[in-house]
């Protein structure tokens, strides 16, 4: 039976635009009713995985997702002394071949973002002289993709090729969309930009060198993440120190980064003010629903982070009543000075990939 770990983590950000649609609106839902602020989960992922934080703590171990490989395949052919066009064709040969997806003609590219692993990559990188002295070279033969390969980020988050699905990776990560507590507005905010040079000659007009409107939106998130160990574990060939990395990386990063709209702006930086770890063979479930009724429409909910606490403690022991739910959990709660530090919620989750621990 799988081991999951659940995470439910409460971060406040005051005035933001992390996440925008297209006509750069802060993304919203209607949930219970009313309109929330919303954080998308594509969103959240590229954050984390693009963070220092996955840089520090899985070094050589997380891959990278492009339409360009070939690309590089391509100049180093051509430094070898291949024509371009020949060295165009010879790696677009090599990306039909092993089936990284549908090339478009003449650009060495493919139409399709593809996610390949480190070793993937360097299988890749170590083609250009067998493709310089061969032309004739058999793509087929090539093998750049792996059943399973040896990227953390691949592993928690899957990847799926359209024209070879054998290849495809099923992710042992699940993660929600944020979304606020409470009820929230979005908000305009009305600016100028004021021409230096201008402003500086007394004939000239007082008039703003530029006038424009962004929108923005505050409140209180709460965030699910799913965690599949055994599959993790499996996707990573059985390493489990290294799973254990990339589960460190992965709390780490949704605890305390933040996605990258609009910072400059706003300076929307949050770190988790609470975090529930639980970890246990029971089917998962989110615990959103303490939310379905506005946080701050009941009376005594002044205190939104309290109250969105009591919320999630008050659903997971119903829970825990009506199914017989038992967990192992931690709680990291920054405003709560007896609370488990962040260090404790790291060592419960490493600890599922602890030697000894059937998985």
């Amino acid at each position: 039976m799988s081991r999951f770990l659940q995470l439910h983590i409460l971060t406040a950000y005051s005035a933001a635009n992390l996440n925008r649609d297209d006509t750069g609106r802060p993304k919203t839902l209607n949930f219970g009713g009313v309109e929330r602020l919303r954080v998308s989960s594509q969103s959240l992922k590229r954050a984390f995985r693009t963070s220092d934080i996955f840089e520090k703590l899985l070094p050589g171990a997380l891959g990278k997702r492009s339409q360009d490989f070939a690309r590089a395949l391509v100049r180093a052919l051509i430094e070898r002394g291949v024509e371009e066009a020949e060295a165009t064709a010879r790696a677009e040969a090599v990306i039909e071949n092993d089936h990284l997806g549908k090339v478009k003609k003449g650009k060495a590219q493919t139409e399709q973002l593809v996610h390949l692993g480190p070793d993937e990559l360097a299988t890749i990188g170590a083609l250009a002289d067998r493709l310089a002295a061969d032309a004739a070279l058999d793509g087929k033969s090539i093998l750049v993709l792996k059943d399973k390969p040896r990227a953390a980020d691949i592993a928690m988050f899957g990847r799926m090729l359209a024209d070879n699905s054998g290849f495809n990776i099923e992710g042992a990560v699940q993660v929600a969309h944020a979304f606020t507590t409470h009820r929230a507005t979005v908000e305009d905010d009305y600016y100028t930009a004021v021409d230096d040079l201008k402003n500086t000659d007394r004939e000239a007009d007082r008039g703003a060198g530029f006038i424009g409107v962004q929108e923005f939106g505050a409140g209180l998130f709460y965030l699910y993440i799913c965690i599949n160990a055994d599959l993790l574990a499996d996707n990573l060939t059985g390493e489990t120190a290294l799973a254990a990395d990339a589960i460190e990386a992965l709390i780490t990063a949704a605890c305390t980064i933040s996605p990258t709209g609009k910072q400059n702006a706003f300076a929307s930086r949050g770190r988790a003010l609470y975090t529930l770890l639980e970890i246990g063979e029971e089917a998962p479930r989110s615990l959103a629903a303490a939310f379905q009724h506005a946080v701050g429409a009941r009376s005594g909910e002044e205190d939104h982070l309290a109250a969105s606490i009591k919320r999630i403690r008050d659903l997971r022991a119903g829970f825990a009543r009506a199914y017989g739910e038992q967990l192992t959990s931690v709680e990291l709660n920054v405003t709560d000075p007896a609370a488990s530090g962040f260090d404790a919620l790291i060592a419960a989750a490493r600890g599922v990939f602890a030697v000894g621990q059937s998985l």
